[in-house]
């Protein structure tokens, strides 16, 4: 199999198919492009979401707090807490175990999340260092945000930028590769990109204000996300291609090592969709969190628009990070 995600088919046939038990209780269950799960306390509902960090080398303690609070946000949540799991292979440090604990407590303290437990074991299981975090969240329940909320004549939208992940890990763990490419001004710029990675902001400002779907953009970049949004909702999609923002240093760094922005993991965006898209990119700007419209729901066709060009929108793949 190939690295990264699993296809979309292959996850509903060797994953979801096989999950048997339904509590009602269980109020937002495992789809195509949703975040979370979410079950339901009275009024409330706990949110949850879990996810690991592979691709990265550097800086995984923040990246791994970071990942899975942006999951929650796309529920209009505020993370609370962390379960921490950290694997590590047998040549690891202490030093290791203390950068990844000091980088995700430091970042955790930011977000005003608690690390409420985990585990940490040596193993021979595993070659590199990984961490798998998991965020909770409440809310009351009928506020609960889904990727599969977007309704036909949508605006999308998109906050930030493409590729902002990929940039700061390529940039960090690629940097001796890189220093002869791009200027040194540059190289700084795509390294701190790190830490502009979380959606909390946007995702609890989104909530607040009233959408129609969230989610998150990780693996398989921008062009993922929105076919997983339009897959969720069971609807079509069309992308301004033009439209989406994409930094001078990323542009840099795809050109090196032969990448496509647009499908490069971009954790530090947010995909939303709502009917009144001007009126919530102005409410985000005065936040000082960039935004644009970059496509419409539509009934069924998923397609891009290139210098008024159309193209069909594919399923997500392998994440670009993984060629290099």
């Amino acid at each position: 199999m190939k690295e990264g995600k699993i296809p979309s088919e292959l996850l509903r046939e060797l994953v979801f198919n096989n999950i048997k038990v339904q509590h009602q209780d269980v109020i937002l269950r495992p789809e195509i492009g949703e975040d979370c799960t979410a079950i339901e306390f009275g009024d409330y509902a706990c949110v949850l979401s879990t996810d690991p960090i592979t691709g990265a080398d550097k800086g995984i303690g923040a990246l791994a707090v970071h990942i899975s609070c942006n999951d929650v946000a796309s529920s209009g949540v505020r993370p609370l807490a962390l379960l921490m799991t950290i694997l590590a292979p047998v040549s690891a440090t202490e030093e290791d175990i203390r950068t990844i604990m000091k980088d995700a407590g430091e970042t955790a303290a930011l977000l005003n999340v608690e690390i409420a437990g985990g585990h940490t074991e040596i193993t021979s299981a595993v070659n590199k260092l990984i961490v798998s975090t998991t965020a909770i969240g409440k809310i009351l329940k009928h506020k609960l945000v889904k990727t599969s909320g977007a309704k036909l004549g949508d605006a999308v939208i998109m906050t930030k930028y493409a590729g902002l992940e990929g940039t700061a890990i390529l940039a960090k763990d690629k940097d001796q590769e890189l220093k002869d490419k791009l200027t040194p001004e540059q190289l700084e710029k795509a390294m701190h990109l790190a830490s502009q990675i979380s959606v909390v902001k946007e995702g609890v400002l989104a909530g607040e204000f009233g959408v129609n779907s969230m989610h998150d953009v990780t693996e398989g970049g921008i062009l993922g996300a929105v076919w997983e949004v339009a897959e969720s909702s069971n609807t079509g999609i069309e992308l301004y291609l033009d439209n989406i923002p994409v930094l001078e240093e990323t542009k840099r760094i795809c050109e090196v090592f032969k990448l496509n922005p647009y499908r490069l993991i971009s954790s530090g965006s947010m995909i939303i969709t709502c009917s009144n898209g001007e009126e919530l990119i102005e409410h985000l700007r005065a936040a000082d969190i960039p935004a644009a419209v970059i496509g419409k729901i539509i009934d069924k066709d998923r397609i891009i628009i290139e210098n008024k060009t159309k193209k069909e929108l594919d399923p997500p793949g392998p994440d670009e990070l993984f060629k290099v």
